[in-house]
């Protein structure tokens, strides 16, 4: 098991540099994360995971965002390119299903074995444009429903999904790429709607914080809040191995290294630093210190459920999905 607490994502590009890979051998990382820039073709793609696992001797989870429509790294001529969550919810369960087993499949043959979805925010009339149409609806049940299909199709594919916003992004107006959203919303509202889609899926191996500042509950962001950690964990009972939402973003103050150091604080068990520097990530590695037994056992857990791939007829399944969303 690693020692730092922390999925790491400073790759600069396509290939891991010398630098980066004895930086990585030392920080010893629990996975990694890939981006658009990593991102040539399969070849290449299969020679970096290869390389980042070799430098950290084990492994390791190496997740990716590939939710489809905007937020996808693995794109076209390569890769099939998705249609947004959103634009494809009315086809159902089994649609999404096929959706995302054919993503995990793109993904694990280039040893890619975790994805940064399903998203299980509930769309509004108010929620930000950069998040909605990654959204897979407006009605919690439906989105719990749809986001258990995503999730099996994931983890049939022998990738792990990572649910994400919790406790609950959709009331957010603001992009937290940019700002701090704020959330006015009663406990009540939130436990009915917000909360409800990750309460019917805490069964899952890994979910990611949302940077939102739920204001009836505690004045600090829901990552760096042991009150909102606490709620993730006992109200809607997600023992799951819990990371952050990347602690680059502009939602967080402080430097990076205090928002890694606050986040471990308040209960999370994994800092996400997505983009940065060897200079950059190091003291994040340092604030973020080892994994706790609490992360440990959580960790082991989801690496349990990381299974092989169940055969499949890829074109089969692709026709199927292409029929039923047609």
């Amino acid at each position: 098991m690693a020692g730092s607490a922390t999925i790491l994502g400073g790759i600069a590009g396509p290939t891991l540099t010398p630098d980066e890979a004895a930086f990585f051998r030392e920080a010893d990382p629990w996975g990694f994360i890939l981006f658009g820039r990593n991102v040539d073709s399969p070849d290449q793609l299969r020679r970096l995971t290869g390389d980042l696992r070799a430098a950290v001797g084990r492994d390791a989870v190496i997740t990716v965002d590939q939710e489809g429509g905007r937020v996808q790294r693995l794109r076209a001529p390569h890769w099939i390119d998705w249609p947004a969550p959103l634009d494809q919810a009315v086809a159902g369960p089994r649609a999404m299903w096929l959706r995302y087993h054919l993503i995990g499949q793109e993904l694990r043959a280039v040893g890619i074995d975790s994805d940064c979805a399903p998203t299980l925010d509930v769309a509004q009339d108010a929620t930000h444009a950069f998040l909605r149409n990654r959204c897979l609806g407006s009605d919690p049940a439906r989105v719990a429903l749809l986001g258990r299909a995503a999730a099996d199709g994931l983890l049939a594919a022998g990738v792990l999904p990572v649910v994400k916003h919790l406790p609950g992004h959709g009331r957010a107006q603001v992009d937290s790429h940019h700002g701090l959203p704020v959330v006015e919303a009663a406990l009540a509202d939130l436990d009915a709607v917000d909360f409800a889609p990750f309460r019917a899926l805490n069964d899952l191996p890994m979910g990611m914080t949302a940077h939102i500042r739920f204001i009836a509950l505690d004045p600090a962001p829901a990552t760096a809040s042991a009150r909102m950690i606490g709620l993730i964990r006992d109200r809607i009972g997600f023992d799951g191995l819990l990371m952050t939402d990347d602690i680059t973003m502009n939602a967080l103050s402080g430097t990076q290294a205090e928002r890694a150091a606050a986040s471990i604080t308040a209960g999370c068990d994994l800092v996400l630093h997505c983009n940065g520097t060897v200079a950059e990530m190091a003291p994040v590695v340092q604030a973020a210190g080892s994994m706790t037994p609490d992360a440990t056992r959580r960790a082991g857990a989801a690496l349990a459920r990381r299974l092989s791939p169940a055969d499949a007829d890829l074109a089969a399944l692709r026709a199927e999905w292409q029929t039923l969303v047609a």
